[in-house]
């Protein structure tokens, strides 16, 4: 499930691939920066069965579109069992169990990498980070981690990017969201033709997040489950008005 994230742009960051933000506790991530001293994160999610690796060269591209100096942290999901997949042992952040996506959801394994996720962005403000100057996005399965774990967060984080996703336990998320993050703002792409996250699913996720008062930008596409030229610039512009 990779995103088809475009040809290489103009200028790569330097990269720092394969290892340890810190902790062996923490994920182990790939980083690329695109300046020295950034002083803004992007902590991106893969999708299901993809790695880290898979959206890097979405960077350069971003950064041509005019995408703010940033660190880009892009975590390996662990590997595990997917049931839909014939228990075939993949990069996943939470199991999936049927093609109805919100049938039997896995709810240990998304709070499990909502557990995760919040430690690296605990060690990004370790590291001098504050959140209010960090975007968690991600694509499809990544997404819907983005999606659950984004406003439920006491410090509010400088935005969400979702593409191809939806949120998972979504009957929960009304009691659970915490009033610090209402503001954040949210980035919500998907492809009209998409046949793995159906874009009815990203549209009620959308619609869920707006009556509850939450601010969503929504891009619609004419595509499957991919990324497109147009929507990186939407991220670019997203991520310029959000760290800038």
């Amino acid at each position: 499930m990779r995103a088809a994230a475009g040809a290489p742009g103009r200028r790569a960051g330097r990269a720092f691939d394969g290892g340890r933000v810190s902790e062996k506790s923490l994920l182990d991530c790939v980083q690329v920066q695109t300046s020295r001293t950034p002083a803004a994160t992007v902590l991106w999610l893969h999708g299901l069965g993809a790695d880290g690796y898979d959206f890097v060269p979405a960077v350069r591209e971003l950064e041509a579109a005019g995408a703010p100096p940033a660190r880009w942290i892009f975590p390996h999901a662990p590997m595990m069992p997917v049931t839909i997949n014939n228990g075939f042992v993949m990069r996943a952040w939470y199991d999936i169990r049927t093609a109805d996506l919100a049938h039997r959801e896995d709810e240990a394994g998304v709070r499990a990498s909502q557990a995760a996720v919040e430690a690296l962005l605990d060690e990004q403000a370790r590291l001098g980070t504050p959140r209010g100057r960090i975007v968690l996005a991600g694509f499809s399965q990544g997404a819907a981690i983005t999606l659950h774990t984004g406003l439920r967060q006491a410090e509010p984080l400088a935005g969400l990017v979702a593409l191809s996703g939806y949120l998972p336990l979504a009957d929960r998320f009304a009691t659970e969201r915490h009033a610090a993050s209402a503001g954040v703002p949210i980035l919500m792409a998907h492809g009209s033709e998409d046949p793995v996250v159906p874009v009815a699913r990203g549209r009620a996720s959308r619609d869920l997040r707006v009556s509850l008062g939450h601010t969503v930008r929504w891009h619609e596409y004419p595509m499957p489950h991919s990324v497109c030229a147009e929507e990186l610039e939407a991220i670019a512009r997203f991520l310029r008005e959000r760290l800038g």
